[in-house]
């Protein structure tokens, strides 16, 4: 056997391991966004690194829950669905135009108050971009928990109580 087949049989049985690690890679940058607590925790390569206040989805525009790839980030964006709001260090997790970005509406942090993005302080979502850019979108998750139907984290929070009704039973026409 000559050396090239060698190298081809090599190359050939590394490829399928080196895919396989490739699919499994965990994510260098997970931006985990809680919004029952409205805070975004930031960790880097397995250390957590910034905790902000956020604001997101106000009622009627939730936030979507689940685990996104960002896909696309713009510096200077201006919203063209809300009168050119400015979104400042944009970073975009859904087709549908969600993204984490830098908001002005400093006060409303800490609540839910957008049209369903994740609103952050300029400077910390300067900080943010930066961080991603630094790393890689193929190398951030962005994970949004905290939903009606998704019970993970929820930072410690307990439900509120339901308030129990006292049932009446109509027996033989009449209420007892």
């Amino acid at each position: 056997m000559n050396r090239r087949h060698v190298l081809t049989a090599l190359a050939a049985l590394a490829l399928p391991g080196a895919a396989q690690a490739a699919k499994t890679r965990e994510p260098k940058v997970i931006i985990t966004i809680n919004k029952v607590s409205q805070k975004m925790t930031v960790e880097v390569e397995g250390r957590t690194k910034f905790k902000w206040p956020v604001s997101t989805g106000a009622k009627g525009y939730d936030t979507p829950s689940g685990e996104f790839r960002p896909f696309r980030m713009e510096k200077e964006h201006f919203s063209k669905e809300w009168d050119d709001a400015p979104m400042p260090y944009s970073i975009f997790f859904t087709a549908r135009g969600h993204a984490v970005h830098g908001s002005y509406h400093i006060k409303s942090l800490g609540r839910r108050a957008s049209h369903g993005c994740v609103r952050l302080h300029p400077d910390n979502a300067a900080k943010l971009f930066a961080l991603v850019q630094k790393y890689g979108m193929s190398n951030t998750e962005v994970v949004v928990r905290g939903g009606f139907f998704d019970f993970g984290d929820t930072s410690g929070e307990r439900p509120r109580k339901l308030k129990r009704r006292k049932k009446k039973f109509l027996l033989f026409g009449s209420m007892n």
